[in-house]
């Protein structure tokens, strides 16, 4: 044992008096094909291991740790192996004597292998790596801020100083790699100057990246997601990455990719073609194992035809049995997004579902209402513990957001009433909401009172004051904004009833009072705001497209879409109008190959209704490739969205037609609007009704009036009737009309034998009913689809009469007898005498 304890020592000294003693030992490490054998070197080793040796251990380790497939097991095995306590004891030793590298990189390894943050030789690795931070390159920086996010010490000031450390250097920085791993790890300390001096220097050196790169484009959208800023031209970058290297990408890596260009609402149909042809390559390898499975189901299901749906779920239904609690909780997700009706899946996953429905947390509570609802989904006995599950978290909870959350999921339910508990809680969190619970509280209580029909008089009354309480609290946080950034951080969580009844004309009035903020960086976002609030503020559009015409170059081409929208929906003319909607589209037509059709039919319908139509542009649009495009991109869209923009594309094909007939673009939706209108066209409000049966007396009988009717072009005309040169009634075809119903649609096969059935002289007249929708929210402007409607009907020949709301509805007619004199004056252009 002695001479063993004199070996050990006289090994020592030659260890401190032979610096180069060392290398035999690395090298060796260095040929090792296992842990195993690194292990067994250190635990022959006769001395106490050097720090170059103590690096080059960790190193073959972390190489290794690569190779496995189970890296759960593989940490587990190395961390509880007996000489890894011995290398860690030998790093303890020798902190202060290691390399700025070797000391990072080492901390990076033992993280990688589980230690504990609050593990002694952690500690004493990263106070020794502060201490040292100002020395560090921007390479051995970026690992420690790494390490120090693997901890979760996002917010911490060891951070903050990283971060001042980088703003300090930044010009200098030319490795986007470093770079890259900085910008994630301190994305949570940084102001908005410095994010966007991060993203300048990133798009400066984004130039020397190519395919290859794809965990520097990955850390990238990392970033962008973590500072919630949508920065299309990196974002297109990242996306020509992703898409030239899409061969290459696993599934873990593809579906990341998706989640992230989710949350940052990026749409690229490049991409998803690419990425969806690479995930059905994995389906039969995946389908062996249900977490992979899983993953490709939640990820391809959304995006993939009709068949590779089919087999996904056939696949789904056999392995749901072997599902997790949160991977069964993913797909009833994912099902929700493919709109799915397989009602024997949905029910399969929700009776697995429920075994599980102990161990969700809240949030995972209002996702699976959510699904269970869009699902169309019952069963009482779930719901009912879904109920008990919602109203004991609410009962313990204290958070304002984890009660909003609550609250949301417990509306959701069937048959669900908003009892004191629910009351009470939410009333105590109100001063501590901000604008995004506020709202989803609102939208949670209207649910309630629309759907809670034995509501008696006492609740009712609480769900009142409750309202008013919102609303005060609403304008509350509205008053308290300095700027437009902190204004806007408020208002984008404003949405539906509580926006359009009770705050617009704050949330206006706020706008308008930071109006010179405006500016290329948000002039897209503040301009799809104000579209979404019917209200017409001309201050805020002049100054919207004030900015366009002179900082066009700093809008990218994907915010023009929203940038012209309420300028289309609000029917208003700037008093630049050329020189703004010019800036638009000369902005489009430079990126117009690579603008996908979908958003492109959305931009050219809100040109037609601002009567403004680029030839090149619409030309482009009416093309055989243009239209099997869109045909492609309209398959993996949700069925709505699909819908409406097919209804879109019918519409501004109309516009092109009645409004620009030089261009000589075909008309073709006339098989796809008999399909569309083929079917009962609902009841008739209770103005409706009057009014026809009002037109009727006047005219002489329902035979000379139509309801319901439809233009040569397929406009909805709410009432039509024929006058001869003598301004006397035409009758039609006799029909008779249900009492509130819609007679139906009258079908005109053709539309130049239309003109040609009306005698000489005579006048076909559409009276259209105006509700409040029409109309702008502040005053009584006519909105642009009413506007284009009108202009479309008197181009095919109508005399176009619109009765508004605001009129129908006045003292002025207040009586039967005035509304009939308004209504004779104005077919006939003289009143009852």
């Amino acid at each position: 044992m002695f001479c063993l304890r004199g070996l050990s020592l006289l090994s020592r000294r030659a260890v401190q008096f032979r610096p180069f003693s060392c290398e035999p030992l690395i090298i060796q490490m260095q040929n090792c094909t296992d842990e195993e054998q690194v292990f067994d070197l250190i635990e022959r080793s006769p001395a106490m291991l050097s720090d170059p040796q103590v690096g080059c251990a960790f190193n073959m380790l972390r190489q290794f740790q690569k190779q496995k497939t189970n890296l759960e097991k593989n940490i587990e095995f190395v961390r509880n192996h007996p000489q890894f306590l011995t290398l860690c004891n030998a790093t303890a030793n020798h902190i202060q004597a290691m390399g700025d590298d070797t000391l990072v990189d080492v901390l990076y390894s033992i993280r990688q292998f589980g230690v504990e943050s609050h593990h002694p030789l952690v500690e004493a690795l990263v106070t020794e790596a502060w201490k040292r931070l100002e020395r560090f390159d921007t390479n051995v920086l970026s690992i420690f801020s790494t390490c120090l996010a693997d901890q979760h010490l996002y917010f911490s000031p060891l951070m903050g100083k990283i971060a001042d450390i980088v703003n300090r250097n930044l010009e200098t920085i030319q490795d986007l790699r470093a770079l890259s791993v900085l910008m994630v790890s301190i994305s949570s300390v940084i102001s908005h100057c410095f994010q966007e001096r991060l993203v300048n220097k990133t798009e400066l050196l984004f130039d020397g990246v190519d395919s290859s790169k794809v965990n520097i484009a990955r850390r990238i959208l990392l970033f962008l997601r973590n500072v919630k800023c949508s920065y299309y031209p990196l974002l297109e970058r990242c996306n020509k990455v992703f898409i030239g290297s899409m061969s290459s990408l696993d599934l873990e890596a593809v579906c990341r990719i998706f989640s992230l260009y989710q949350f940052l609402q990026f749409h690229s149909f490049e991409f998803i073609e690419v990425a969806r042809r690479r995930l059905v390559e994995m389906i039969p390898w995946s389908s062996g194992h249900p977490a992979s499975f899983v993953r490709l189901f939640t990820t391809l299901g959304p995006v993939a035809g009709p068949e590779i749906r089919k087999q996904l779920k056939s696949t789904m239904l056999l392995m749901s049995e072997e599902l997790s609690g949160q991977q069964v909780l993913t797909v009833l997700i994912a099902m929700e997004d493919m709109e799915s009706r397989n009602a024997h899946l949905i029910k399969k996953i929700a009776s697995v579902l429920y075994k599980h429905l102990d161990t969700y947390k809240s949030i995972e509570l209002l996702k699976i209402t959510q699904a269970l609802s869009c699902l169309h989904f019952q069963n009482k006995e779930l719901f009912m513990k879904l109920r008990e599950l919602i109203l004991s978290h609410l009962e313990a909870s204290v958070m304002p957001s984890e009660i909003c959350i609550l609250v949301s999921a417990l509306s959701m339910l069937p048959s669900s009433h908003l009892d004191q508990t629910a009351l009470s809680r939410i009333e105590a969190i109100l001063p501590q909401c901000d604008f995004k619970e506020l709202s989803d509280i609102v939208v949670s209580l209207l649910r309630w009172i629309q759907n809670d029909h034995t509501c008696l008089a006492g609740p009712a009354r609480q769900q009142l004051n409750l309202l008013r309480k919102l609303d005060h609290w609403g304008h509350h946080r509205l008053q308290q904004s300095t700027s437009l950034d902190l204004l806007w951080e408020e208002l984008k969580a404003l949405k539906g009833e509580w926006l359009q009844e009770s705050l617009v004309e704050e949330s206006v009035a706020a706008l308008e009072h930071f109006v010179d903020e405006i500016d290329g960086t948000n002039v897209a976002k503040i301009a799809f705001f104000l579209s979404k609030t019917n209200y017409l503020s001309t201050v805020i559009l002049d100054r919207i497209a004030s900015v366009v015409v002179q900082q066009i170059e700093k809008i990218h081409p994907f915010s023009i879409p929203a940038t012209i929208l309420p300028f289309s929906v609000l029917n208003y003319d700037p008093p630049q109008k050329d020189e703004f909607l010019g800036a638009c589209v000369q902005c489009l037509n430079s990126y117009k190959g690579k603008l996908d059709p979908v958003t492109l039919v959305f931009v050219g319908f809100s040109l037609a209704t601002l009567e403004y139509f680029p030839e090149d542009l619409l030309k482009k649009m009416f093309t055989i490739k243009f239209l099997a495009r869109l045909d492609s991109q309209l398959e993996i869209l949700p069925s709505s969205l699909s819908a409406r923009v097919q209804f879109r594309l019918m519409e501004l094909n109309r516009a092109v037609c009645l409004e620009c007939p030089e261009f000589q673009t075909p008309w073709f939706h006339d098989r796809f609007c008999q399909g569309h209108y083929n079917k009962d066209v609902g009841v008739m409000t209770g103005a409706q009704q009057q009014i026809y049966k009002m037109l009727a007396e006047i005219l002489g009988g329902h035979r000379c009036v139509k309801a319901s009717t439809l233009s040569p072009y397929y406009h909805t005309v709410d009432f039509e009737c024929i006058l001869d040169k003598r301004k006397k009634p035409l009758p039609y075809g006799s029909h008779s009309l249900t009492p509130g119903k819609s007679p139906g649609i009258y079908w005109e096969s053709n539309t130049s034998r239309v003109e040609s059935r009306l005698p000489p002289e005579s006048e076909r007249i559409a009276l259209e009913f105006l509700d409040v929708r029409a109309f702008c929210s502040n005053i009584p402007h006519l909105k642009g689809k009413s506007a284009m409607k009108k202009r479309h009907l008197e181009i095919l020949g109508y005399r176009v009469i619109q009765v508004p709301y605001v009129d129908w509805n006045s003292m002025a007619l207040s009586t039967q007898d005035a509304r009939m004199d308004y209504l004779r004056q104005h077919i006939f252009g003289t009143a009852k005498s």
